[in-house]
Formats: structure tokens, C-alpha cells, sequence
């Protein structure tokens, strides 16, 4: 590995770690809170609330196919010195995410009852949930807009301001939730998330001009330039496909759920709230160490990428384990935020101490995956991690959930068993440095450009 003898600072991990961490927090706080406030009307609105906000998740992995590129492609730039690069990568992200989001929401319009049967959607939750699914189509739109003007802020180092544009937007969010929810149902928290991401996004483009003198033009908002998405598709196709693969499998497990009863379909929902929480800060950590290893592949500082992802895993585990106990040991005081159903939070409270054995294995993929696709390595996770995610995550859940009849313990034993596979196989590409090659080629190319300039 080479690094070059003068370079600026890079910037630490742990300052992007905390702001993504409040992040990540507050936007599953916000989705907990809708969840607590949808199963009061009833555990079929709950389960409904949570599969269709699942859905939504799949078809928003259309956006993954530019939003895995973006950070990674600025970031390299960043590091190298070309800001001009940056913000014509910047520019062609918008143009992009109108696409990509525009198709997901007409997709979420129109096929909302199909994909939600595809799902074996239990005969009480359909009704609930298609119009729902429906009213987010406006979100989802939205959600690619925020979500690649709030990569934009934080691989430039805007971390904080990105968090405060998330604090204004989901409580913003929250406000009208607790006033139309009453009064309307699930399509009122769907409302009240359209509303918020409106505001957001007025946010986002005043952040652009104010910290970045990022101005969008009008066509900035549709075109497609070649050049530029031709560097952010090199990343974002395979981290698409490994979204993508990865979200096919996980919903064949929901599809399990789903043929087992609304009730199991509602623990599984429950359980899933209480394991984001339980997931953010290996998720955290693995933003920023992206962002970080991004910059430091941009300058030529390849040892101290390898020694930062060493540091950063260490310390995900160390926490991942620590945090998922806490959690099992809360369990049974936590699901009743949920439902007081006695066989729901028996179900439940059972998960979530599979969640121990689990989440160590999910900071592999979390901090790793990450890090390798910030050093130009995309290819390698998508390659290897289907396999497991097809025959161990889907058929894994369909075999034990289902024809051994674990049920929901069956899935949870999937979930464990496909993270720790993937995960050790992603630490085994980076511990013997099989993503150096395509980190001195990103470096490479980057130095080359930029003498042309």
C-alpha cells in the first residue's frame, strides 16, 4: 500500500459518527412512534402500517442504484482535490434521483394492491394497508431528493447540518401526525411524512446555496449527464444489486411472516422496530467510515484507511453486542409500547435475544461493506453476498420458518446466520487486502484527471 507524504488531515470518524448516529436515530424514533400510534387503532393497522412501509423500502431501492455511488464518488473527488468534480456530481444526482423517484412512487401507485398480495397479506391488513401504501408514492419522491442532497452535505464533512435538516423534518412529521392520524388513519401519517419531506427538501436547497454555493439550475432537476453518472453507476450498480438482493430476500422472509397470522406478522413488526435501535450505531459507524475512507482513497492514504476500518470494526462490535443485550434484557417493558398482547410479546421478547447473536455478525456487513465500496471495491459484496442472501437469508427463512415450522424463531436463526456469513467473508476480503488493487486505480485515475487539468 502507498500513501503520499503530504496530505491534507482527514476528517475523524467519530465527528461524522455522532450526528449520523442522531440521524438515524430520530428517523426510526419517528417510525417506532408511527407503529406505537398506527397499532392503537388496532394489531392489523400495526401489521399493516409495517408492511407497507416495507414495500415502500423495496421500490425505494430503485434510488440505491445512484445512492450508493454519490458519497463514494464526491468523497474520492473531495480527497483528491477536484471540488469541480464534486459538483457536477452533485448536479447530476438530482436529475437522477427525479427519475428513479418518480418511477418508484408511480410504481407504489399503481401496483400497490399486487405487490401487497405477492406478500400474503393477511385478509384484515390488506384493506388497511394498500390505500396506505398509495399515499406514500408522494414521499417516496420526495425521499430520493433528500436523500441525495443529504449525501451531497455529509461527503462534505456537513454532517451536522444534515442533522438538523432531519430534526426540523421529523418533527415536523410527528406534529402532523398526532393531528391527522386521528382523523384520517394511516394515510394521515403518509400525508404528515409528504408535508415534512416537502419542508426538508426546502431545506436541503437553501444548505446547498448557504454552505456549499451549490445553486441547482432548473435543468439540473431532469437531465441525465453521461460522464458523471457513468462514475457514481460504477459504484451504485453493484451496491444496487446488493440492496436489491438483499431486500428480495428479506421480504420472501416477511412473505413467511405473513402466512403465519397477523399476529405473527405484528411481532415480527415490533421486534423489527426495537432491532433498528439496536443496529444504529454499526450503522452509524459504517456511514462514516465510508465518508472517511472515501477521502483518505481520494489522497493516497491507503495505510490509514486499512487502520481506520480495523479501529472502527472493533469498536461496532464492542458496542453492537453491548447494546443488543440491553435491549433483550428491556424487551419485555419495551414491546408493551406496542400491544399487550401476552402471546405477541412472548414471541417477541424470544427474538430479541436471537438479536444478540445477530447484530455482531450485521457490524461486519455494516462497517466493512461500506468500506470496501468507498475503496472502489463494489463488485466483491454484490458477488459474494448473493448467494448467501438467496440461499441462506430467503431459502434459510422459508425452510426453518416455514416447513420445519419455528415459525418466527426459524426466521430470526436466517436473519443471524446469512449476516454472519456474508459479514466474516467481507472482513476476509479486507484483512488481506484484496480491495487494494481497486483502491490504487481510483487513486490512480483520480491523480491522472487531475493533472489533465
Amino acid at each position: 500500500m502507498s500513501s503520499p507524504s503530504h496530505t491534507p488531515p482527514s476528517p475523524r470518524l467519530f465527528s461524522l459518527a455522532w450526528p449520523l448516529f442522531l440521524e438515524l436515530c430520530l428517523g426510526i424514533a419517528v417510525g417506532v412512534i408511527g407503529t406505537m400510534m398506527a397499532a392503537r387503532i388496532s394489531d392489523p393497522a400495526g401489521a399493516a402500517f409495517a408492511l407497507a412501509n416495507q414495500l415502500a423500502a423495496t421500490l425505494f431501492i430503485l434510488f440505491r442504484i445512484i445512492g450508493a455511488g454519490i458519497s463514494v464518488v464526491i468523497t474520492q473527488a473531495l480527497g483528491s482535490g477536484r471540488r469541480a468534480v464534486a459538483d457536477a456530481t452533485a448536479r447530476a444526482a438530482l436529475g437522477a434521483s427525479s427519475w428513479l423517484g418518480g418511477s418508484t412512487a408511480v410504481m407504489a401507485l399503481l401496483f400497490a394492491g399486487p405487490l401487497l398480495r405477492l406478500m400474503n397479506a393477511p385478509a384484515e391488513v390488506l384493506p388497511l394497508a394498500q390505500p396506505f401504501l398509495m399515499a406514500l408514492a408522494p414521499a417516496l419522491m420526495l425521499d430520493a431528493w433528500n436523500a441525495s442532497m443529504a449525501s451531497v452535505m455529509r461527503a462534505h464533512l456537513r454532517s451536522r447540518d444534515t442533522l438538523l435538516v432531519l430534526v426540523a423534518m421529523q418533527v415536523a412529521q410527528l406534529l402532523l401526525s398526532v393531528l391527522l392520524m386521528p382523523r384520517l388513519g394511516l394515510p394521515g401519517f403518509a400525508l404528515a411524512l409528504a408535508l415534512s419531506r416537502a419542508f426538508g427538501l426546502g431545506l436541503h436547497v437553501w444548505l446547498w446555496r448557504a454552505r456549499l454555493d451549490l445553486r441547482p439550475r432548473a435543468s439540473d432537476w431532469w437531465r441525465l449527464p453521461r460522464a458523471e453518472l457513468a462514475a457514481v453507476l460504477h459504484i451504485g450498480l453493484p451496491g444496487a444489486a446488493e440492496n436489491i438482493a438483499y431486500r428480495l430476500a428479506y421480504m420472501v422472509s416477511i412473505a413467511v411472516a405473513g402466512h403465519l397470522g397477523a399476529s405473527a406478522l405484528a411481532a415480527h413488526s415490533y421486534t423489527s422496530q426495537l432491532m433498528y435501535f439496536v443496529l444504529l450505531p454499526g450503522l452509524a459507524t459504517g456511514f462514516a467510515a465510508e465518508i472517511v475512507v472515501g477521502h483518505l482513497i481520494g489522497a493516497g492514504q491507503l495505510h490509514e484507511a486499512h487502520r481506520l476500518v480495523r479501529r472502527a470494526l472493533a469498536r461496532g462490535l464492542a458496542i453492537s453486542v453491548v447494546v443488543a443485550g440491553a435491549a433483550a434484557a428491556a424487551a419485555p417493558w419495551l414491546l408493551t409500547l406496542f400491544t399487550h398482547d401476552k402471546a405477541i410479546l412472548a414471541s417477541a421478547a424470544v427474538l430479541m435475544w436471537i438479536t444478540v447473536i445477530l447484530e455482531p455478525g450485521r457490524t461486519f456487513n455494516l462497517v466493512v461493506i461500506n468500506a470496501l465500496r468507498a475503496a472502489g471495491d463494489a463488485k466483491y459484496p454484490v458477488m459474494v453476498g448473493a448467494g448467501s442472501m438467496l440461499v441462506v437469508l430467503a431459502g434459510g427463512s422459508w425452510l426453518l420458518g416455514e416447513v420445519f415450522g419455528l415459525g418466527l424463531v426459524g426466521l430470526w436463526i436466517a436473519y443471524a446466520a446469512d449476516e454472519w456469513i456474508r459479514g466474516l467473508l467481507m472482513w476476509r476480503r479486507w484483512a488481506r487486502l484484496g480491495w487494494v488493487p481497486q483502491a490504487r486505480a481510483v487513486h490512480r485515475r483520480l491523480r491522472l484527471a487531475a493533472q489533465a487539468h
